[in-house]
């Protein structure tokens, strides 16, 4: 039964969406969060259509059987290829996620921006849409990074190995006189340091996490969803209350315990689980 205690899911293929969890728990620090990440399929930039739409259903099941209230895709390929498939079959609310075209156009002042995102999400209609709508007057220069998903699934945010991957991406877009870019994949906020350090600061950073809880904090209160806030605790309390997080993933458990703690810096074991892909 699904309750304002309950937790909101987010899924993602893999890492890249603990820059979503990152976001939503700063705005919604009472709500207790479940992350999916099904890291054995990881990354789904390299997957069809009919793939990516089995696995989402598949996993937005088991989270349904986990009471979860409301579920956030936290993948922009996901979302492009699924989200309005999950919102006909779902009766809960469901929040995807899309590259900021439209703030990127808005805030340019050169006209040219980049976007780095998978190529799958590049080849969507739902990604040709946007500049259509949005970027008549803005040239976008398009770069699909599928390395740069891998090197953060590995743990690598930073090394020369990323940096020149990383480098070869910007250079097209610093080349065109772009002055912003747009993060089309929630894996590549981890490289934000890294773009800053390459670009030197030169490019303005288009990233739609906040704009994500934002998203979701009118969703659950239009449903009178949202969980009411704990009494004011002192910080000596606060180091004994529970975190109210899980993580999950079809992949190495391990391995996502590790990565959460060097992205988020949250030290919660993962639990490893298999779920069936559903043929829909």
């Amino acid at each position: 039964m699904v309750r304002n205690e309950s937790p909101i899911g987010i899924f993602d293929s893999g890492v890249g969406g603990l820059s979503v969890l990152r976001a939503i728990r700063a705005a919604l620090p009472d709500e207790a969060l479940l992350y999916f990440a099904d890291s054995r399929y990881a990354p789904y930039g390299k997957r069809d259509n009919a793939f990516i739409t089995a696995r989402m259903l598949g996993i937005v099941q088991w989270l349904e059987a986990q009471h979860v209230k409301a579920i956030v895709v936290a993948c922009n390929t996901a979302t492009v290829h699924t989200v309005s498939i999950l919102r006909k079959r779902f009766q809960m609310p469901i929040i995807g996620v899309e590259p900021g075209i439209k703030p990127a156009a808005l805030r340019s002042r050169t006209r040219v921006a980049g976007v780095l995102a998978t190529a799958s999400t590049l080849k969507s209609v739902r990604f040709n849409t946007l500049l259509t709508q949005y970027g008549s007057d803005c040239r976008f220069i398009c770069q699909a990074g599928h390395d740069l998903v891998d090197d953060i699934e590995s743990g690598d945010t930073d090394s020369p190995v990323v940096m020149r991957h990383l480098l070869a991406r910007l250079q097209p877009i610093l080349y065109a006189s772009a002055d912003t870019l747009v993060l089309g994949c929630t894996h590549y906020p981890f490289l934000l340091k890294a773009v800053h350090v390459l670009t030197d600061q030169q490019l303005k950073v288009i990233d739609t996490g906040e704009a994500i809880a934002r998203q979701l904090m009118l969703r659950l209160t239009d449903q009178h969803l949202l969980i009411k806030p704990d009494p004011p605790v002192t910080q000596v309390e606060s180091i004994f209350l529970p975190t109210p997080l899980r993580f999950v993933t079809t992949g190495d458990a391990l391995q996502l315990t590790r990565m959460t703690w060097q992205l988020l810096g949250v030290n919660v074991a993962a639990e490893h689980v298999e779920i069936a892909s559903d043929s829909g």
